[in-house]
């Protein structure tokens, strides 16, 4: 069975042996409550020596015992919030099964998984149901031992409310009935929290001065991208739409941030890590255009008239592409399981906890106009070359390079939001603008390559290229009206 996964919304609370657990069917919009059920589960939770899931707040566990036996993985979401990754029970009982740890491979890398803790709870399930006998919710009355290696065994009770067809008016009703009663909140997020205490690393907490200098203005751009790589691995893996492109645009982020920020961060390590970006980003890249063209050629081909598409055009189309995608996405899954990458994700570790900041590290609000004044010159550069270029080849390949720098320039106005406020997020706006008209120019001519190559093959193996020729004008049509488009969007793009 393929893994599952749902998003689990609950609340916990610390609670004396003695407290007797209030009349849940008075709560507002519970008609009834279901029979309690007894449940005596077994979880035993892993990860590295080095705590590194716990430190990120993540939990793998097997457990044993109720409904949902099987591998959990849970990432968190917002407060109260995670997301539970179920996989099925299988035949491994001591060694974690290589498909579960890819889904927590961003924080583990290489390091091997042991077991941490073992929960042994006695549980008494309370199902408050509608007056349809929908559940809303389940409250669980726990009784936990938890047994560390090199430690005594603790025990406590907790109370969890979960919701599964409520809402959060009814969390919050039942939080106030529980604590009426004399429930506590919950001293940690997790059974796994409480019972590993401070044995869990904590990073040094770190937020932005009000009056930031410009190596801690690129830190907190910087840190933002690297806990979206962090958020987008498992996605990716999972195969959720879009996550590619979202993982692709942190990396693109966060090589734009170090190239702009060179003045006040070493550039050389800078650019040691924005080698191993652009490669990374290389490899998902396969997949994500198939992507996007696959999307863009269903469309299109559905457009046509009928008596005008000769032959099974969209089919052919989408097969090749389906096999470029497929092909793209081994290739991605195989590069997030290399050496390489986890070597990649230390050094953003690194980067962030401690930025090789150089002496040129001026206060932002001043600093920042220079940096991106720098940026805009490069789009300003690459748009002369444009105008330029002595053939539609080369002007295409420079449209290309002032797509990118506008990105840069975009992104670099978007890292200054916190000093320049409305003046940066406008010119990201502005930049993005542009950087979305030439997108545009830039798919047509990657789709104009596709379609001649196909339509070649259509023709050598006997059939009829009519339809291939009328999308290929299309899209030359679209690569025109797209460079006119930025011709006149570009003055808009001036810096103030």
């Amino acid at each position: 069975m393929p893994p599952t996964a749902q998003l689990e919304i609950e609340t916990k609370y610390d609670v004396d042996e003695s407290t007797i657990l209030p009349a849940l069917h008075e709560l507002p919009g519970v008609a009834s409550v279901a029979q309690p059920v007894e449940l005596d589960l077994e979880a035993v939770y892993y990860d590295t020596a080095g705590l590194d899931l716990a430190a990120n707040k993540v939990t793998l566990r097997r457990r044993t015992g109720g409904e949902d036996d099987g591998w959990h993985v849970k990432f968190p979401v917002s407060s109260g919030e995670r997301l539970e990754v179920h996989h099925p029970l299988g035949r491994s009982t001591r060694t974690v099964p290589i498909a579960v740890i890819r889904t927590v491979r961003v924080h583990v890398r290489d390091h091997a998984v042991a077991p941490v803790v073992a929960l042994n709870t006695r549980r008494v399930v309370h199902k408050l149901l509608d007056a349809n006998g929908d559940v809303l919710a389940e409250v669980a009355d726990d009784h936990v031992t938890a047994t560390v290696e090199g430690a005594e065994p603790e025990s406590w009770r907790e109370w969890e409310v979960e919701l599964v067809g409520g809402d959060d008016v009814l969390l919050e009703d039942a939080g106030d009935l529980l604590t009426s009663a004399g429930a506590r909140p919950a001293a940690g997020p997790s059974k796994l929290a409480r019972a590993l205490g401070d044995r869990v690393p904590t990073g040094a907490k770190w937020e932005l001065p009000s009056k930031p200098r410009t190596s801690e203005l690129f830190r907190a751009y910087a840190g933002a991208q690297v806990r979206a790589i962090h958020e987008r691995d498992p996605e990716v893996r999972r195969d959720l739409p879009d996550s590619i492109h979202k993982f692709r645009v942190a990396t693109r982020r966060l090589r734009s941030a170090l190239a702009t920020y060179r003045p006040v961060v070493d550039r050389e390590v800078g650019d040691q890590i924005r080698d191993e970006l652009k490669w990374l980003a290389g490899e998902l890249g396969a997949a994500r255009d198939a992507e996007v063209q696959r999307e863009h050629f269903a469309d299109q081909v559905a457009d046509q008239p009928t008596e005008l598409v000769m032959g099974r055009v969209a089919g052919r189309i989408d097969d090749h592409l389906r096999g470029v995608y497929k092909q793209g996405r081994l290739d991605a899954l195989a590069a997030l399981e290399s050496d390489r990458y986890f070597r990649l994700l230390d050094a953003l570790d690194e980067l962030i906890v401690k930025p090789p900041v150089l002496g040129d590290d001026g206060k932002a609000k001043k600093q920042v106009h220079d940096l991106i004044e720098h940026d805009w010159k490069r789009v300003r550069k690459a748009v002369k070359r444009a105008k330029h270029a002595e053939t539609s080849a080369e002007q295409d390949h420079e449209l290309h390079e002032v797509r990118k720098a506008s990105k840069r320039l975009r992104y670099a106005a978007e890292s200054a939001v916190p000093v320049l406020d409305s003046e940066a997020s406008d010119l990201a706006d502005r930049a993005e603008g542009v950087q979305e008209v030439l997108g545009e120019h830039q798919d047509s001519v990657v789709a104009r390559d596709l379609l001649r190559q196909l339509a070649v093959q259509v023709h050598l193996d006997g059939g009829n290229a009519f339809t291939f020729g009328r999308l290929h004008a299309a899209e030359e049509y679209r690569g025109t009206a797209s460079r006119d488009a930025f011709f006149e969007l570009w003055p808009a793009l001036k810096l103030g």
